[in-house]
Formats: C-alpha cells, sequence, structure tokens
C-alpha cells in the first residue's frame, strides 16, 4: 500500500503546474465501507486525477489480504497525457502506462514503475 501512496505522489508532483495556487479542485469523492471495501477518486483542474478502489479478500483466513485497482493521470510538460493503471493485490503491483498521442513515457519512469 505504501508503494501506491509513493507512485501517487510522484505523479502528482510530477505534473504539478508552474504555479500550483491556480489549481483547482474539482472532484473529490471518497466512500469508505470498512471491511467491505473502499473508493475514492478526485480531479484538478490542470487535468490530474486519480480513481481507487479496493476490497478485502479472503477475510478472517490466512490468506487474508486487500485488492485494489485504480488508475491516476497526469499532464506532462509536454502537454501529453499520461495514464498509470494499475492492480495491486496479493501478486504486487501490476502498473499499465498508456499515453496520449505524441507522448512517450520517460525510460526513467517505466523503469521505476516497473522496479
Amino acid at each position: 500500500m505504501k508503494l501506491l501512496v509513493v507512485f501517487a505522489l510522484i505523479a502528482a508532483a510530477w505534473a504539478a503546474p508552474q504555479n500550483p495556487q491556480d489549481v483547482q479542485i474539482l472532484r473529490y469523492d471518497i466512500n469508505n465501507g470498512g471491511l467491505d471495501g473502499y473508493n475514492f477518486a478526485w480531479e484538478l483542474s490542470d487535468g490530474s486525477k486519480q480513481q481507487e478502489t479496493g476490497q478485502l479478500k479472503n477475510q478472517g483466513t490466512e490468506n487474508e489480504a486487500i485488492a485494489v485497482q485504480g488508475s491516476y493521470s497526469w499532464v506532462g510538460p509536454d502537454g501529453v497525457t499520461y495514464t498509470v493503471n494499475y492492480i495491486a493485490d496479493e501478486n504486487g503491483f501490476q502498473p499499465q502506462i498508456e499515453q496520449g498521442p505524441g507522448g512517450a513515457v520517460p525510460s526513467a519512469v517505466v523503469a521505476s514503475l516497473l522496479g
């Protein structure tokens, strides 16, 4: 779970505008159902957004684990929208990177996401 937070912070920092005071929160939704799961979504006026859903699997067993899926996006300095779709579960963090037309995900970003 810590890894997801780190990736979200990296994405937000990379997408930070020149003047962060100009960015407005357009949407912020959260639903914490406790053991039944959670979901949240937010979107900013600079094009950054994230959504995530998580649920507890195999509750009360030796194999209890949280399964998370979601995505986050940002507009890079090149004007291209980059999106990371991910699943994080007992098999680890599994990202898939997408980019808008004209974009190329920097190799350092790919390497850091894929380990």
